[in-house]
């Protein structure tokens, strides 16, 4: 059970920055490749297209938020509430700025200024609102299936990993010696 939920940690956390915000999550230690000033404001209108209402998209991670804080030690919801709203919600909304500045780099590093205003204005069109509106539908969707699929592959997994650890000489971590 261990395993499962590493992994899937590791695979939803992969995939969520893609889904749930629909572009790529910049490392902060990976510095984005630096384009001209006109590339970079067309990533900025695109990234702030694809966000759409700023407001909404925080109000809609406050509650993923809530099971952080519950993973992280605070075990009463009501406190781990409390915390969400005083702490981690203004600190993500006054930083916000920072995180579209970092995706607009990172899209800036990847696409070209033309591809950058061909994709804004799709996202100007009643297909691409109606798109940014239904994200958090999908990325809910996306984040079942991811969650079904590795609960499908887990058993599969689990075992190969078995006999890896053991093909290695390994000793697993439930027998492993304290130091």
């Amino acid at each position: 059970m261990r395993t499962y939920r590493l992994l899937a940690g590791l695979c939803l956390g992969v995939l969520l920055p893609c889904v749930a915000m629909a572009q790529p999550a910049a490392s902060p230690t990976a510095p984005v490749t630096a384009s001209d000033p006109a590339t970079v404001k067309a990533a900025r209108e695109v990234v702030t297209q694809m966000q759409g209402d700023r407001t909404a998209l925080l109000n809609a991670i406050a509650a993923p938020m809530v099971g952080m804080m519950q993973q992280i030690g605070i075990k009463q919801q009501d406190q781990a509430q409390v915390l969400v709203q005083e702490v981690v919600m203004p600190t993500l909304t006054a930083h916000y700025d920072e995180l579209l500045d970092i995706q607009a780099r990172s899209f800036a590093s990847a696409l070209g200024k033309d591809d950058l205003q061909a994709i804004a204005a799709f996202y100007a069109t009643p297909a691409g609102k109606r798109l940014v509106m239904a994200q958090p539908q999908l990325a809910q969707a996306q984040m079942a299936g991811t969650q079904q699929w590795m609960q499908s592959v887990m058993p599969e997994m689990q075992t190969k990993l078995t006999k890896a650890i053991q093909a290695h000489g390994w000793a697993p971590a439930s027998q492993a010696k304290p130091r």
